[in-house]
């Protein structure tokens, strides 16, 4: 796995990126979450400059889980919080259901714990998710996606960030440029395939830890109440969820996008959750 490191210290942070991205989605965190803290933000398995192997099957929940506690191994520690958005949140959360002993801290962003998810569940939810079954046609999504020079991502980053300037040139061209690597973009969207249907029915790839579908790790849960992707409801009374110290940040005017979007209110947040009994 490839990352981008920050900061010194006996905490570990790990931000964890969502589809489309890769560790730059946290430029914003990364310099000053590492004034205090040991910060990685790795490229994803299957993004950017990390491996990405060429089944659909390595991209189950399980490897991705497994590659989190590889991680936290990897710098010598026990556990390690852990921030994530999108795809990284629905990894986070599972890594915290299954293995509590590893994760000090959760800040998820955007997206619920797949219990929460599965209760939520709402018909204007699954209209605003029909792009996860569009995935799951061979071929078709990487042409979709990747035409006219992913002039789609483009259009998608300009027009779903409710905050004018939130993504510029420059940054945009950095999301395409992790997407051109051999294989990266087919490798992101096997998160779907790999994925979807087994959360939609419960007993899909889970465990007996979680038969319950909770949460026993300090959480922060922050959402853009703006985005595009998950309907308000879908987030809807998280915290009975959750069997330990919970907290919301509800952010009006922001959309999907929202640790950059939403800068300062989401390093604020971070800063003051994670130095909590610190």
């Amino acid at each position: 796995m490839h990352y981008a490191e920050c900061g010194s210290g006996d905490d570990l942070v790990i931000l964890l990126h969502g589809f489309p991205e890769f560790w730059y989605s946290w430029r914003h965190q990364l310099p000053v979450l590492g004034r205090q803290y040991h910060v990685i933000a790795p490229d994803m398995r299957g993004y950017n400059l990390s491996d990405k192997p060429t089944r659909v099957e390595d991209y189950r929940i399980e490897f991705l889980i497994g590659d989190v506690l590889g991680l936290i191994k990897h710098f010598g520690k026990s556990q390690a919080a852990i921030v994530a958005h999108d795809w990284g949140a629905s990894v986070a959360w599972v890594v915290a259901q299954r293995h509590p002993e590893a994760v000090s801290k959760l800040a998820a962003l955007q997206v619920p714990l797949p219990a929460a998810w599965r209760a939520n569940m709402t018909f204007a939810q699954l209209r605003r998710s029909w792009y996860m079954f569009f995935f799951q046609l061979p071929r078709i999504p990487e042409w979709w996606a990747s035409r006219n020079d992913f002039a789609r991502m483009d259009e998608m980053y300009r027009k779903t960030a409710v905050r004018p300037g939130a993504f510029s040139d420059e940054d945009i061209e950095a999301y395409k440029e992790a997407l051109r690597q051999p294989r990266a973009l087919t490798s992101a969207i096997n998160y779907y395939r790999a994925n979807v249907f087994r959360s939609l029915v419960r007993g899909g790839g889970e465990t007996p830890k979680d038969a319950d579908g909770r949460i026993r790790v300090p959480t922060l849960f922050i959402y853009g109440e703006q985005d595009m992707a998950i309907v308000p409801s879908t987030v809807r009374d998280l915290g009975r969820f959750i069997d330990a110290p919970y907290r919301e940040l509800r952010i009006p005017d922001s959309g999907h996008w929202v640790q950059n979007e939403a800068v300062d209110e989401v390093n604020n947040a971070l800063l003051e959750f994670l130095s909590e009994g610190s």
